[in-house]
């Protein structure tokens, strides 16, 4: 079936070439079809939707028209708070009624009547960048076999199935490392990953209070630039840019190591496609890469304000925790205040001295994970595990640990079939310009429908 862009797809539902409720039905169809085998949701809210979709149609054929997501059926992580719907935050206990309250981002969404499908899965507290949770399963990622279920990435782990899946058109997600890049990049969408501060993490149960940041995942860039300027506070439409004379930096320094070399290839065919349509492709070294790379190795900030935050809200929890995740956290134990503010510190120094890249380069560009979604059953024994979540978030983390933005969309399938992608890095509060490029990125090498075609398990 022919991709329809969310701009497409609004100016049908005002035109009422299609209802609001027919596209809520057919996402429960292919919700109830798939979610057996793709576990994408904590929490299913097909019935509800309806109802909103059926509420939405009246307004539409009496000519109201409440924003840009209207009668669009999105999918929101289960960290943020949705009225009437539980926040369990990957835990193995639902939250107090208090968290269900949304905040702004969830708000914006809301207003313009998006029609809110269901609660999909993270990693318990969103701390970790492969997408397994113990209490609850990894949902699987739809390009796997049958017979060998693969990890859909995380921490937004069920955000990029929805999409794939079929169940949602535009899935809320956060990012503290990675966490809506690595599942976009696994699954075969386009992410963002907001700069700090840009969009509030008010209603969203907090991984780390310096790092957590909103973001989006959706089918292709072009959807992300549509959605981005639907809830962001300017709402202008992000238009397309064309490559030519873009100045592209590849960065050269880690991002490559022990790359599948089918990633890399994928890779170095965008790049070379790019400078074909006249962009100027350079490679480049990035400063301050091993240093900030070596914090996050040690448990950056995360584990200690995460560590923070249940000690203060849910002391009992810690010894419940998923054990790759209380293993993490029980990290924070050995790090004094004095070295949890040096790395603070080192990592704004580092970021800020960075920038001065961006003189010289429009974007920076890498791949965004350098490894295949590795299989479920690879990642039982702790070492595997360990050794498989450092190097998805390896690439992403620097993005967070400098404090920019960053976009990833799909390169092509590896050598196990699974999407991988490239990602896009710009300074922060750029997302704008940022969205604009990887636009004209996507127009380059293709979209994800154009390049991937349909996942298996879709």
């Amino acid at each position: 079936m022919k991709h329809q862009s969310l701009a497409q797809i609004a100016r049908d539902l005002r035109d009422q070439t299609v209802s609001a409720t027919a596209l809520v039905e057919g996402a429960t169809a292919r919700y109830s079809a798939t979610d057996g085998t793709l576990n994408a949701y904590k929490h299913w809210a097909g019935a509800e939707a309806k109802q909103q979709a059926e509420a939405v149609d009246v307004l539409i054929n009496a000519g109201h028209d409440l924003g840009p997501l209207m009668g669009l059926p999105i999918s929101v992580k289960d960290l943020y708070g949705v009225p009437k719907m539980p926040v369990f935050a990957g835990t193995d206990t639902e939250f107090g009624p208090e968290f269900q309250a949304a905040g702004p981002v969830v708000q914006a969404a809301r207003a313009q009547l998006a029609i809110v499908m269901g609660k999909t899965h993270t990693v318990e507290f969103a701390f970790g960048g492969i997408g397994t949770n113990a209490h609850w399963g990894a949902p699987v990622n739809p390009w796997s076999a049958k017979e060998a279920p693969r990890v859909s990435g995380g921490s937004s782990s069920g955000a990029g199935v929805s999409l794939a899946q079929g169940s949602a058109l535009v899935a809320l997600g956060t990012d503290t490392a990675g966490s809506v890049r690595i599942p976009a990049s696994f699954t075969g969408q386009a992410a963002l990953k907001t700069t700090i501060g840009r969009w509030s993490t008010q209603g969203i149960v907090p991984l780390s209070q310096s790092l957590d940041t909103p973001g989006l995942l959706t089918r292709t860039v072009a959807d992300l630039a549509y959605a981005f300027s639907a809830i962001d506070s300017d709402t202008r439409k992000v238009d397309a840019q064309d490559v030519a004379r873009v100045r592209i930096g590849v960065i050269g320094n880690v991002v490559w190591d022990d790359i599948n070399p089918a990633i890399a290839a994928n890779t170095e065919a965008a790049l070379t496609a790019l400078e074909r349509k006249g962009a100027t492709v350079t490679k480049m070294t990035l400063s301050g890469v091993d240093d900030v790379l070596d914090i996050f190795r040690q448990g950056g900030l995360a584990a200690s304000e995460l560590r923070s935050f249940m000690d203060t809200n849910f002391p009992d929890r810690i010894a419940r925790l998923d054990p790759v995740v209380r293993a993490r956290i029980e990290t924070a134990d050995q790090i004094s205040s004095t070295e949890y503010l040096r790395r603070k510190a080192v990592m704004a120094q580092l970021g800020q001295d960075a920038l001065s890249v961006f003189d010289e380069f429009d974007v920076l560009i890498c791949p965004t994970v350098p490894v295949s979604a590795p299989l479920v059953s690879d990642l039982a024994d702790g070492d595997a595990y360990r050794t498989a979540n450092m190097l998805a978030l390896r690439n992403t983390s620097i993005v967070n640990s400098f404090g920019w933005c960053a976009v990833t969309l799909p390169s092509g399938l590896d050598d196990n079939g699974v999407p991988s992608g490239l990602q896009l890095i710009a300074p922060p509060m750029q997302e704008r310009r940022l969205l604009a490029i990887a636009q004209g990125v996507e127009n380059t090498i293709g979209n994800a429908p154009e390049l991937l075609g349909a996942p298996p398990l879709a």
